[in-house]
């Protein structure tokens, strides 16, 4: 299964997060999101949580203020795709402890860098929440390392 991108966006239509995974120009991305995000919002909530649209299928799946959107091919299975939603929201929901649109907003390159470590160019490479955590874990530790202030002796390696 390989998705071809993912959107994230409030009720409000407001785009929070995107990942594309095939090349498109901007324009047409920025028209692409702009079509769905209108086209999601109008459906009522009882309805399906799959849609045909172009030659895509697009599935979603609302969590309090945000709506997680993911195309892929028409073939693909969209219970697997609501599966990889649902994780994903698993994995910001640990990290963040309770994760809202303000995490998203205020911590995007998090939400990017949880969404790389779990897909791979539109496909999941690591369905293990544990395994996905440890790396962002091990990832925020280096930052830490990176960003603790040095003395001038130990920049020079004299310590």
């Amino acid at each position: 299964m390989e998705m071809q991108f993912m959107l994230l966006f409030s009720r409000q239509g407001k785009l929070r997060l995107q990942k594309w995974y095939v090349p498109l120009p901007d324009k047409e991305r920025k028209k692409i999101s702009r079509d769905l995000v209108q086209t999601i919002l109008a459906r009522k909530p009882k309805m399906c949580s799959f849609l045909e649209w172009r030659d895509l299928k697009i599935v979603y799946k609302r969590y309090a203020s945000l709506y997680f959107c993911c195309a892929v091919e028409n073939q693909d299975n969209e219970l697997i795709t609501l599966e990889i939603i649902h994780r994903y929201v698993e994995l910001l929901d640990k990290y963040f402890g309770s994760v809202c649109e303000l995490d998203i907003i205020f911590n995007f390159e998090k939400a990017y860098f949880i969404l790389d470590e779990f897909l791979l160019g539109g496909e999941a490479q690591e369905t293990s929440k544990k395994n996905v955590l440890k790396a962002i874990e091990q990832a925020d530790l280096l930052q830490e390392e990176a960003e603790a202030p040095r003395s001038v002796l130990e920049e020079i390696g004299l310590t």
